[in-house]
């Protein structure tokens, strides 16, 4: 088993020791990174001497962390003390090193874990498919020559190749849920401030959030809650797992249930099922929530890259260039819209969760895109793949709304999707327990199985 739980019982029982765990996983990067090209740095010196200290503890009888000599990888936008935060972008090989680690980072050391490396992504997290220009395009475990998504596309690789049980990503508008489904994993987006972004370059300050890819759900709620800054419970083997009595479940319909592969519905319905069903919800304003998200992210990026547009234009990808540039040139008047919008907006949902705890919709409008691939069929129109592949993820960032986006395969699908779990701000423990519960059905989860990275 590849798990984190796992891994760390072995470690603290003395089955396998952190040193040989850490070199198991480096051997295993070297092996895949040809063909994934999920890796933008691999940390082996840092790897080694964490891994050392965490069997050195053991040694010295000294209480282990939760995360005790487990791998994990970061997206290569957060900040490693001694390396170069790229962001994706080849104007900042040239940057200097990072002075320390970005504070979810260090929460994570200081539960044992053992960080091996930076992760590949789209250029500055502006982007759906992580096809990087600079670095190379990820490779999709499940089928080579289709996309991981973006922009934690190296996250999401690193993850359902074996290679990590868990890895750090960012959410904007989809850049966590998107990957997870495009690579059949388990995937967190945070309820804002749950997570500290300190050490994190920034995409859409009001609008980023922090948050783990994992292989089960068990791993994804251990992770949240380092991350939060929590110290978790180990799960007692003896005791029963929390089910699902009691939680009210909506599906929600409207703009979500329309646009898209059918299998992507498919899923939804597939998961209502196996919850006991659901009944239909429909939003409000989904459509302009999307709208005003869209304007917002192109106006704060733009605004963020504005001194390296105007002196560094011809570095940046083209694509990645025209929608910052794009974003520079909106009317005033449309982004102040926006913003007034997002204010409203939250407190006009705040009904649907008095009557629903949790509210089901899908994470994506298709499933993996082939590398290369520039359009996407969705509501009847041909559209481009970069800009919506966020379709059903973008509207619940607006609203900062937790969602777990939990994969699975249909039936006779030659590639997984994903579900999103959506919860009420604060919410997660709603969600995370109807992740648990989906799981142990065999409905959701990072199947086929995955490799070991381990002996």
């Amino acid at each position: 088993m590849n798990d984190a739980l796992t891994l760390a019982a072995r470690v603290r029982s003395g089955d396998i020791t952190a040193l040989e765990l850490t070199e198991a996983t480096l051997a295993s990067i070297v092996a895949k990174q040809g063909e994934l090209n999920a890796f933008t740095g691999v940390t082996a010196e840092r790897a080694r001497k964490e891994a050392a200290a965490v069997d050195a503890a053991r040694a010295a009888g000294l209480p282990l962390g939760p995360l005790a000599g487990v791998p994990f990888a970061v997206k290569n936008l957060f900040d490693l003390a001694g390396v170069t935060t790229l962001a994706g972008a080849g104007l900042r090989r040239a940057a200097p090193p990072a002075d320390a680690d970005a504070e979810v980072v260090a929460r994570l050391k200081a539960a044992g874990a053992v960080c091996v490396g930076a992760l590949n992504m789209g250029e500055f997290a502006y982007d759906f498919v992580t096809e990087n220009a600079h670095f190379g395009a990820t490779r999709n475990p499940r089928d080579l020559g289709r996309s991981a998504g973006g922009s934690s596309g190296g996250s999401a690789a690193a993850v359902a190749a074996g290679l990590v049980p868990f890895a750090l990503g960012t959410d904007t508008n989809g850049s966590i849920r998107v990957p997870a489904a495009f690579c059949g994993v388990w995937g967190l987006r945070p309820t804002p401030g749950r997570a500290p972004l300190a050490g994190v370059f920034p995409f859409v300050e009001s609008l980023d959030q922090v948050g783990p890819l994992a292989g089960t759900a068990a791993d994804l709620a251990l992770v949240y809650d380092v991350l939060r800054g929590q110290t978790p419970a180990l799960p007692d083997p003896v005791a029963a797992e929390p089910g699902i009595e009691g939680l009210r479940i909506g599906v929600l319909g409207g703009y979500f249930a329309s646009g898209g592969d059918p299998m992507v519905h498919a899923a939804v319905a597939n998961v209502a099922n196996a919850l006991g069903g659901g009944e239909w919800v429909e939003l409000p304003a989904v459509a302009e929530a999307r709208a005003a998200a869209y304007l917002l992210t192109a106006a704060e990026a733009g605004r963020l890259h504005l001194d390296r547009l105007r002196t560094q234009a011809e570095e940046f990808e083209p694509l990645t260039r025209d929608r910052l540039l794009a974003g520079l040139l909106q009317p005033a008047a449309w982004v102040d819209q926006a913003r007034r919008f997002r204010a409203w907006w939250p407190g006009v949902l705040a009904p649907v969760f008095a009557r629903y705890d949790l509210l089901l919709a899908p994470a994506v409008p298709v499933p993996a895109t082939r590398l290369g691939q520039t359009t996407i069929q969705l509501g009847g129109r041909e559209v481009p793949v970069r800009p919506n592949l966020g379709y059903f993820t973008q509207p619940l960032s607006l609203a900062g709304l937790p969602v777990v986006a939990a994969p699975l395969w249909m039936p006779g699908a030659a590639l997984p999707t994903a579900v999103q779990l959506v919860a009420a701000p604060g919410g997660e423990a709603a969600a995370l327990r109807v992740a648990r519960h989906l799981e142990r059905l065999g409905v959701c989860g990072a199947t086929p199985p995955r490799p070991g990275i381990c002996c």
